[in-house]
């Protein structure tokens, strides 16, 4: 790493220590030959992750998309915003988890939908009515008997 001041390629690490939502360590060096300090930053490289929609097109991942359903699907539910967050979290962490450079629309959406059950079922159904595209009144009601089977 360079010396921002003189050049120089060869530095001495001062300090180190995590950044505060531990995604990064902040480090403190010192030039081996100006003797300046200066601070660096390290962090996990992050690969691009590639959404495969329905249509075979391509999208970057946005947990804002998430986000953003989710609201539409819990609008005027009991389900608090920290929840929305920690089902959009886990979304990303799962993708992340399998070193995926692309994954399929279909598996973020039955992710989420995994999620919602456990929390509100009129949120569920919300979500899965626009996710799975019902067609009609009866596609609704067999969603609704699998959701009651289910208990």
């Amino acid at each position: 790493m360079k010396c921002p001041y003189c050049g120089f390629e060869e530095s001495k690490v001062i300090d180190s220590r995590s950044t505060e939502d531990n995604m990064s360590i902040r480090r403190r060096r010192e030039c081996l030959q100006c003797s300046k300090r200066y601070t660096t930053y390290e962090k996990i490289e992050d690969l691009p992750i590639l959404v495969v929609k329905k249509d075979s097109s391509r999208e970057f991942f946005d947990k804002g998309k998430i986000k953003n359903g989710l609201i539409k699907a819990c609008e005027k539910r009991p389900v608090s915003r920290a929840q929305i967050e920690s089902i959009a979290d886990d979304v990303e962490k799962r993708i992340s988890n399998q070193m995926l450079t692309e994954v399929k629309s279909e598996y973020i959406g039955e992710v989420i939908m995994e999620n919602l059950k456990d929390i509100d079922e009129i949120a569920y159904v919300r979500f899965a009515s626009v996710y799975r595209q019902f067609k009609d009144v009866n596609t609704f009601i067999e969603e609704i008997k699998k959701l009651m089977s289910a208990k």
